[in-house]
């Protein structure tokens, strides 16, 4: 067997292989509404994906504006979104079934559907993430929603690592508000945020984290001379509906993430497919993927 076949195996075994949680992870989870997982991917496997995410930054149009020139939300980092479908080199990532099965036990379900995944490179001197939660883009009629965020390299504070307001999930400190500087400040004068303990640490690769939907969070700007490299997928449960889009974010992610899919009826879409199943009904969803192709969830880059 050739090295380079001995290093795919070992990544692909990562990937496949069962992480258990440290006690006490999931009722934590439960009450913060966010997981610091420790040591889930190997080294071998943050080596990989790396340089696919890198790749696909430095190709990203939003690259070529100036930071100056961009908003609030595209100073943050550069977004590209459902590298599954264009990137055949990140699918073993995208459709890890560890990291699935981690997103299913934190939320207590049987099966999790993929809704969407997207690389967040926050460039060198990039700016602050705003804070907000992510599931006011989503139309989806569950809190069983939860996004796993894979650094890809060491990040330290001065890199701009994830913060969450602990229990932040139970409270709308504003779930209307999309991503900028002015809603930020509206959360911040919320009069229950100064109850909320803010939680920050920096990342380490090979570790993870996860956050609900209706999480707060935000992350500070990156202050050095290197990129912040960061992958996340975010899952939905299996037999989740979809809501009534409700702000504008949903009613464009209904377009663009839930082809076919009809208000009051669960999510099974060719997009969404299962990704993690105690029944293992998730083994063949991989063999059943469309092959890479330049679209974007249902928009056609071609």
């Amino acid at each position: 067997m050739a090295v380079g076949d001995q290093g795919r195996d070992t990544v692909d075994e990562d990937l496949a292989g069962a992480h258990p949680l440290p006690a006490g992870t999931v009722a934590a989870f439960a009450r913060d509404g966010f997981a610091r997982v420790p040591g889930v991917l190997a080294p071998a496997t943050i080596e990989r994906f790396r340089p696919v995410v890198a790749e696909v930054a430095a190709g990203s149009p939003q690259a070529q504006v100036p930071l100056a020139q961009r908003s609030v939300y595209q100073r943050a980092f550069l977004q590209e979104v459902n590298l599954w479908q264009r990137t055949a080199a990140i699918r073993p990532l995208v459709f890890s079934p560890k990291l699935a099965r981690l997103a299913a036990d934190l939320l207590g379900v049987d099966a999790v559907r993929i809704y969407h995944d997207q690389a967040l490179v926050k460039e060198a001197h990039g700016g602050k993430t705003p804070w907000h939660c992510d599931q006011y883009y989503w139309p989806l009629a569950t809190d069983r929603t939860v996004t796993v965020w894979i650094p890809l390299q060491d990040v330290p504070f001065e890199m701009g690592p994830l913060a969450f307001a602990a229990g932040s999930q139970r409270i709308d400190l504003g779930r209307a508000l999309d991503i900028s500087d002015e809603s930020e400040a509206r959360i911040f004068r919320h009069p229950r945020w100064r109850e909320l303990p803010v939680d920050e640490a920096p990342a380490r690769a090979g570790d993870v984290t996860y956050h609900l939907g209706w999480t707060f969070h935000g992350a500070r700007p990156n202050d050095t001379d290197v990129d912040r490299l960061v992958f996340t997928i975010i899952y939905v449960a299996d037999g989740a509906a979809l809501a009534e889009p409700v702000t504008p974010g949903q009613v464009f992610d209904r377009q663009i993430w839930l082809p076919d899919s009809e208000v009051g009826r669960p999510i099974d879409s060719w997009l969404n497919p299962v990704v993690w199943a105690r029944d293992g009904r998730h083994r063949d969803t991989v063999a059943h993927l469309p092959g890479p192709a330049p679209r974007i969830g249902t928009f056609d880059l071609g």
